[in-house]
């Protein structure tokens, strides 16, 4: 009998564990603006501590929900973003670089590109005459 419930409260324990989830271009849809992800240099997800998912197809969109109050920031376990260099591969927003350009046709006009390094930004900052940004400051523009 104790073995049983340890392991249903195992697997309670599992089916709520907060992790990332790959977003599927072409299928999924952005939280914020409904439209189908489907540029796949671009998109964020944001996971909570409980494990609520959300998805969105640009920057511009993902930072709208994330200062909307709806949910607390605190609660975000993952803050994610597409490296533009890297094509699908979900990296650490709060750690990313951005690069802001004119020359940038983004899902929703952010203009914002993110890389996973300082470095991989800078063929694509000079290329693009744009401007490089932290998450701090990439926060600013968007709200």
């Amino acid at each position: 009998m104790k073995a049983t419930i340890i392991l249903l409260i195992g697997l309670a324990m599992l089916g709520c564990s907060a992790k990332p989830e790959p977003l599927v271009f072409g299928k999924d849809a952005c939280y914020t603006c409904k439209m189908t992800l489907v540029d796949s240099k671009y998109g964020a997800e944001l996971v909570t501590q409980k494990g609520k998912i959300y998805k969105f197809d640009d920057l511009n969109c993902m930072l709208n929900f994330y200062h909307s109050g709806y949910e607390e920031v605190s609660d975000f376990k993952f803050v994610q973003v597409i490296d533009f260099s890297k094509p699908e591969k979900l990296i650490d927003a709060q750690h990313a670089w951005y690069v802001k350009s004119a020359n940038l046709r983004t899902p929703m006009a952010s203009e914002v590109a993110a890389f996973e390094t300082e470095e991989s930004t800078q063929v694509f900052k000079k290329e693009w005459n744009g401007v490089l940004l932290s998450w701090g400051e990439i926060q600013t523009q968007f709200k």
